[in-house]
């Protein structure tokens, strides 16, 4: 059921959720959370239908927070409200509102999300692209348990992650090291298998891609060794190679979805390792609202500290001969007058 509401205010939409709730026959609320989508009218449509994917397993209420910019300076002065309410099979296992906020009201959208959280749910807040350097600062952010942002989004990553390393607050946390998961797990359990002293890590993956360096800095960050990151055409990670005492150890994935785990002494095993959608992405965010300590660790390792630089060798110059030291003479005695 979808229900359409054009300049309207958040008590109206409440009354129309309840109303949808009572014609689907579902009058009880069985949401665990809030999930607040901030995204653009672009983005929209792929942020929801990740969200609605991943509401199977949490089901929570997903308001989508769509700031329009107006076109004229007129327009501008003029506040609205439009939203969308959708319940039942439009709305996966939850509930739906798009928010479309024109005018001053743009700078307010805490105002108008706070009516509608859930009472005593915890919160999410996503920002699929263009997320705030500081998501706790953001006045959406503030309102949030956890805080899910994307660098892979973003038009600088490796900056963005300096910048959310010094802006880290606890409930925090990235879709770029969502996507290493499984790479994580699979390394720690290569490591398991065999006693060895790691001697230095090199991960290799395509350019721009803020995952790399996350499962480069998490590595040096754990194993407290030398980590260089190469690059790749990709797609995304394709390489993981561990200089032992026991022999390489190298997780290789050249085509996004079949990785091959070779340990010296050991057969090759096929392992599946395939690039994950939006919505398992955001299906395991929802799964944890505690702070997340092992990316806060990894992500403050800092960037700069990859790829160390080699010491220089120290090169003996041979001794400088001894200087000359000049002779003086004495001044000739004048002859004697005659």
């Amino acid at each position: 059921m979808k229900t359409d509401l054009t300049d309207t205010t958040a008590s109206k939409i409440n009354k129309a959720l309840v109303k949808g709730r009572r014609a689907i026959g579902t009058p009880a609320v069985g949401m665990v959370l809030t999930l607040v989508i901030v995204t653009d009218e672009e983005n929209a449509y792929d942020a929801l239908r990740a969200a609605n994917d991943a509401s199977r397993e949490h089901p929570s209420r997903t308001l989508v927070v769509i700031k329009r910019v107006s076109r004229s300076p007129r327009d501008r002065t003029q506040s609205r409200l439009d939203a969308e309410v959708r319940v039942g099979a439009d709305a996966g296992t939850g509930e739906t509102v798009v928010l479309r906020l024109y005018g001053d009201v743009v700078h307010h959208a805490q105002s108008v999300v706070l009516p509608l959280l859930l009472p005593d749910a915890p919160v999410v807040v996503w920002w699929p692209v263009d997320a705030p350097l500081d998501p706790a600062k953001d006045p959406l952010g503030a309102l949030a348990q956890r805080r899910v942002t994307d660098t892979y989004a973003s038009e600088q990553p490796v900056r963005d992650l300096g910048a959310r390393a010094d802006a880290y607050t606890p409930g925090d946390t990235d879709l770029s090291w969502t996507r290493i998961t499984p790479w994580r797990s699979m390394l720690a359990a290569a490591l398991d298998q065999v006693t060895v002293d790691v001697k230095g890590v090199e991960v290799e993956g395509e350019e721009f891609n803020p995952s790399c360096e996350l499962l480069a800095m998490w590595l040096a960050d754990r194993l407290d060794v030398p980590v260089k990151r190469s690059l790749s055409n990709g797609p995304g990670l394709t390489a993981v190679r561990m200089d032992t005492s026991h022999g390489p150890i190298v997780l290789d994935r050249a085509d996004g979805a079949l990785a091959t785990l070779s340990i010296e002494g050991q057969p090759d095993r096929a392992v599946a390792l395939k690039r994950r959608e939006t919505a398992e992405l955001i299906a395991e965010e929802l799964r944890r609202l505690d702070p997340d300590d092992t990316y806060a660790s990894a992500l403050r390792f800092g960037v700069e500290k990859l790829n160390p630089a080699p010491v220089p060798a120290v090169v003996e110059e041979a001794p400088a001969p001894p200087k000359k030291t000049a002779v003086k003479r004495a001044p000739a005695k004048k002859a004697a007058a005659k």
